[in-house]
C-alpha cells in the first residue's frame, strides 16, 4: 500500500527493484529525477572543501581569517536550516514537485552567484541561496520518491537517494581535481553545480505531482492516473483504496493532536512516548555531527595539508579517499543495519570513531613535536623576505609550527631535497611563495613537512570506515521508526533541525579550534565528545530492529522501560 512512511530496503527488495524498474522505466525516471536533489546535496557538501583552498589563494582576507573561511563553509548549513523549515510548509502548501523545482531555481541561482563573485561577501550570499535549496531538497526528494514509488520497492528507491548523496560528494572531489589547472579554479568548481540543478528543473517540469499529495488536496482523478503509470493495471484499484484509507487515517490523527504548530507541540511533549522518542532521536542526530564528521567532509583537503601535504592538487587527490570510503560505508550499512541492529551498529561505530580520533590526535601530536627547525642560514638566503616576528640571532629556536603560528602572516619554505631539514620562515605573500617554488622547494602555510602524513591519511580513512555504516546512516533510520505516526512529521522536523544546528556549530568552529588549540587537541576534543556520545546513546537510545511501529510505541510507554534492554517482537 502507499503510505507516508519511508521504508528500508533489504536484499530481496533490491532484486525486486531491479526487475520492476527494468519492466517499468517510468518508475526509475521518477526516482532518478527526484534523486538528483540528493546528488546536489552531496555535491555541495564536498565541493566547498576543495574550492576553499583556491578561494584562500585569490582573496588574502580569506586566507588570513579562519572565521571568514568557516563562514563561507557554514552559511550553506545556515541556509539549509531555513530551507528545511520552509520546505515542510511548502511541501504541504504547493506540493512536492513544485518544492523541488523552487529548490532547483535557488540552487542554480546560488551556483551562478558564487561563480561570478567579485568579493567573499558575494560568495557567502551564493552559499546561503544554495543552502536554502539544499535544505528544501534534502527533505523533499526522499518524500517524493517514497510517495511516488510502488510499496514493495520503496525502500530500495529511497535508499538510492542516500547513495546519490555520497555519490555527489565523490563527484565533487573528482570535479575539484579536474579544475585545479583551469583558470578560475574555484569558480568552475562552484558554478558547475548549476548544471545538475538545471537538469532536474527541466525533468521535474515533465513529471507529475505526488499522488498522495494530490489525493489529500481532493484531486483524486489525477492521483489515480499517476498510480496507473506506477502499478500494473490489476493492482491500481486496490492501491487507490489503500491510499484513501491511509490518507483518511492520517487526517483523523492530525485532527486529534490539536490545531496549529503550538498545539501539536504541546500535545506531543505531554506524551511520555514522544519525550523518550525525541531524547533518542535528537541525541542520535546531534551525536552524528559532534563526532566531527563534517569537519572532515567540509575541510578534508585542509586536514590533508595540516598532515604535511602542501600542494592543493595533492590534497584534493588524497581527499578522494575519504569521499570514496564514505560511499562504500553507505552500501555496507544497507547490508548490516537489519542484521546487527541499529543501536549495536551505532555503539560499534562509536568505538571505532573514538579509537581513530585518538590515533589521529597522537599522530598530529607526534608531527608537531618532530616539526622541522627554522634555520637562520636558510632564512637569510631569501634576504628581506624574513617573517617580521622571527628574530635572526635570537637564542630562541623556532620550529615550523612556531613560524605558522606567528602573529605576523608567515609561511615556511621547506629545505630541499630533505623537507625535514631546517627551512626558512618568511613573510607570506605571492612573491615569497613564488620565490620558494622557484628554488624547487615546498611552501607551507597550513601544516608542516612531516613523515607522519600517510599515517594520518590511514587513520582518517579508518575514521570514515568506522563512521559511515553506523553513525552515518543509523540516526536517520532511528528517527524514521521511533515516533508515533501522529507526531512523526513534527518530531522528525525537530530532530532534523537539531542535526543541521549541530552541523552549523561544527562547521563554523573547526578551523578556529585548530588555530586556538592545535590540530591534535582538536581531534582529541572530538574523541572525548564521542566517548560521551557512546555513554549517552547506550543509556538513552533503544533497539528498534525488527519492531513494528506499534511495538516501538508500546516499548517507549512501558513503565519499566530501559533502553539498554532489547525488546523482542510480540507479533509474527
Amino acid at each position: 500500500m502507499v503510505d507516508g512512511g519511508i521504508a528500508k530496503a533489504d536484499k530481496t527488495e533490491f532484486k525486486e527493484c531491479l526487475s520492476l524498474t527494468w519492466k517499468q522505466p517510468y518508475i526509475l525516471r521518477l526516482a532518478l529525477s527526484a534523486g538528483i536533489g540528493g546528488l546536489l546535496f552531496g555535491y555541495d557538501t564536498g565541493v566547498i572543501s576543495g574550492a576553499l583552498l583556491y578561494i584562500r589563494d585569490d582573496f588574502k582576507e580569506v586566507e588570513k581569517s579562519t572565521v571568514l573561511q568557516e563562514t563561507i563553509v557554514s552559511m550553506a548549513v545556515a541556509g539549509a536550516i531555513i530551507g528545511a523549515a520552509l520546505g515542510g510548509w511548502m511541501n504541504d502548501k504547493w506540493g512536492r514537485r513544485k518544492s523541488i523545482i523552487i529548490a532547483d531555481v535557488l540552487f542554480f541561482a546560488g551556483a551562478i552567484v558564487m561563480a561570478i563573485a567579485p568579493v567573499p561577501g558575494v560568495i557567502i550570499l551564493g552559499r546561503i541561496f544554495v543552502g536554502i535549496g539544499v535544505g528544501m531538497a534534502s527533505m523533499t526528494a526522499p518524500l517524493y520518491i517514497s510517495e511516488a514509488s510502488p510499496a514493495r520497492i520503496r525502500g530500495a528507491l529511497v535508499s538510492m537517494n542516500g547513495l546519490l548523496i555520497t555519490g555527489g560528494q565523490f563527484l565533487s572531489y573528482l570535479i575539484n581535481l579536474a579544475f585545479t589547472k583551469a583558470p578560475g579554479t574555484w569558480r568552475w568548481m562552484l558554478g558547475v553545480a548549476g548544471l545538475p540543478a538545471l537538469v532536474q528543473f527541466l525533468l521535474m517540469l515533465s513529471l507529475p505531482e505526488s499522488p498522495r499529495w494530490l489525493y489529500r488536496k481532493g484531486r483524486k482523478e489525477e492521483a489515480a492516473e499517476i498510480l496507473g503509470k506506477i502499478y500494473p493495471a490489476d493492482e491500481v484499484k486496490s492501491e487507490i483504496g489503500a491510499l484513501r484509507r491511509s490518507v483518511e487515517e492520517e487526517i483523523a490523527q492530525e485532527g486529534g493532536v490539536g490545531e496549529g504548530l503550538s498545539g501539536k507541540l504541546k500535545k506531543a511533549l505531554s506524551s511520555t512516548v514522544v519525550r523518550r522518542g525525541l531524547a533518542a532521536g535528537i541525541l542520535s542526530q546531534v551525536a552524528q555531527q559532534f563526532v566531527g564528521i563534517n569537519s572532515v567532509m567540509y575541510y578534508s583537503p585542509t586536514i590533508v595539508q595540516l598532515a604535511g601535504f602542501a600542494s592543493n592538487s595533492t590534497a584534493l587527490a588524497l581527499s578522494l579517499i575519504t569521499s570514496g570510503l564514505n560511499a562504500v560505508g553507505s552500501i555496507v550499512s544497507m547490508y548490516f543495519v537489519d542484521r546487527a541492529g541499529r543501536r549495536r551498529l551505532m555503539l560499534i561505530s562509536l568505538v571505532g570513531i573514538v579509537a581513530c580520533l585518538a590515533v589521529l590526535s597522537g599522530i598530529f601530536f607526534a608531527a608537531a613535536s618532530h616539526s622541522p627547525l627554522v634555520g637562520e642560514t636558510e632564512t637569510q638566503f631569501f634576504g628581506n623576505a624574513t617573517c617580521s616576528d622571527y628574530k635572526i640571532g635570537s637564542r630562541i629556536r623556532w620550529k615550523c609550527t612556531d613560524c605558522l603560528k606567528a602573529a605576523a602572516d608567515c609561511g615556511f619554505c621547506a629545505s630541499t631535497p630533505n623537507k625535514l631539514q631546517p627551512g626558512a620562515c618568511l613573510a607570506s605573500n605571492d612573491l615569497t611563495k613564488d620565490t620558494c617554488h622557484a628554488n624547487h622547494r615546498e611552501w607551507y602555510t597550513q601544516g608542516c613537512p612531516s613523515d607522519f602524513g600517510w599515517l594520518a591519511l590511514i587513520a582518517l580513512g579508518a575514521y570514515i570506515i568506522s563512521y559511515s555504516p553506523g553513525m552515518g546512516t543509523v540516526p536517520w533510520i532511528i528517527n524514521s521508526e521511533i515516533y508515533p505516526l501522529r507526531f512523526r512529521g513534527l518530531c522528525g522536523g525537530i530532530a532534523a533541525v537539531s542535526n543541521w544546528g549541530a552541523n552549523l556549530i561544527v562547521s563554523q568552529s573547526f578551523l578556529s579550534l585548530t588555530q586556538a588549540l592545535g590540530t591534535a587537541p582538536t581531534f582529541l576534543l572530538f574523541g572525548v565528545v564521542s566517548m560521551f556520545a557512546f555513554v549517552l546513546i547506550f543509556f538513552v537510545v533503544p533497539e528498534t530492529k525488527g519492531l513494528q511501529f506499534e511495538e516501538v510505541e508500546s516499548m517507549l510507554e512501558d513503565k519499566g522501560y530501559k533502553p539498554w534492554k532489547t525488546r523482542k517482537r510480540t507479533t509474527p
